[in-house]
C-alpha cells in the first residue's frame, strides 16, 4: 500500500521508475533499520490512514504525502536535529522532481512542525502533525505497545535518564492549550491522549531506577 502510494505520487512529478524504485528502496530501508521499534513503516501506515479522513481538508495533499515518506526519514536518538535533517532529505528530493518551491517549503514546514507539534498559520502543517501525534488518544493496550516500543529504541539510556526525559516530553503535551490543534482530531482523540500520558507519567514516575 505504501510503495503504491509513493510511486503513484513520485510519478506525477518525473518519469524515471528506476529512480523512483531507488527512492522508494531508500525510504524502506531506512525505516526498517533493526532500532526502529516504533519510528518505522507501520507509523508511515498509521499517519496516512489517519490523514485519509482529512484528505479533502487538506489544500496541498501531495506535499503532505512527501511530508509522510520523509519527516522520519532520520532518526538518531542520539541527535537533538533529526527533524531538520529529514527535511533537508525531503527538499533534495523535491528539488530533484522540479518541485514549486513554495510547495518545498511547506513540505519543509510541515516536517519541521514534527520536532514540536505546535499550532500553526497552515492548516495542512497542522493536520499532518495532529496525524502525527494519533497514537497518544488510541485505546490503552495500544498505548502500552506504542510507549514500550519508544522505550526500546531509547534501550541504551537506563532508567532515570529515559524516565526524566519521557516526562518532560509528555508534560510539554500536558501543557498545551491543546494537544490536537484540528477540530476533526481534538474530537476523536484529546481527551483519551491526555488521560494515556498522565498514566504513562504516574508509571514512570513509580519506576525503580
Amino acid at each position: 500500500m505504501l510503495k503504491e502510494t509513493f510511486i503513484e505520487l513520485c510519478t506525477q512529478y518525473i518519469n524515471d521508475a528506476i529512480y523512483i524504485e531507488s527512492l522508494w528502496i531508500d525510504i524502506e530501508k531506512q525505516h526498517t533499520q533493526k532500532k526502529r521499534y516504533y519510528h518505522n513503516l507501520s507509523h508511515l501506515e498509521n499517519l496516512h490512514k489517519h490523514l485519509i479522513h482529512v484528505k479533502n481538508d487538506i489544500k496541498d495533499w501531495d506535499m503532505t504525502l512527501f511530508a509522510l515518506f520523509y519527516h522520519d526519514y532520520v532518526y538518531n536518538i542520539l541527535k537533538q536535529n533529526n527533524e531538520e535533517e529529514s527535511a533537508k532529505k525531503a527538499v533534495s528530493v523535491l528539488k530533484m522532481m522540479g518541485v514549486a518551491e513554495n510547495r518545498i517549503q511547506l513540505c519543509n514546514d510541515i516536517i519541521l512542525a514534527t520536532k514540536g507539534h505546535t499550532i500553526d498559520k497552515n492548516k495542512d502543517v497542522n493536520y499532518f502533525t495532529d496525524a502525527d501525534l494519533c497514537i497518544l488518544g488510541s485505546d490503552w493496550l495500544a498505548y502500552q505497545t506504542y510507549y514500550k516500543n519508544v522505550r526500546k529504541e531509547y534501550q541504551y539510556y537506563p532508567n532515570f535518564l529515559y524516565n526524566k526525559g519521557r516526562i518532560k516530553v509528555l508534560n510539554h503535551f500536558l501543557k498545551m492549550p491543546k494537544i490536537f490543534k484540528t477540530v476533526y482530531f481534538s474530537t476523536k482523540f484529546e481527551k483519551t491522549a491526555k488521560e494515556n500520558i498522565e498514566k504513562e507519567i504516574f508509571n514512570l514516575s513509580n519506576i525503580k531506577p
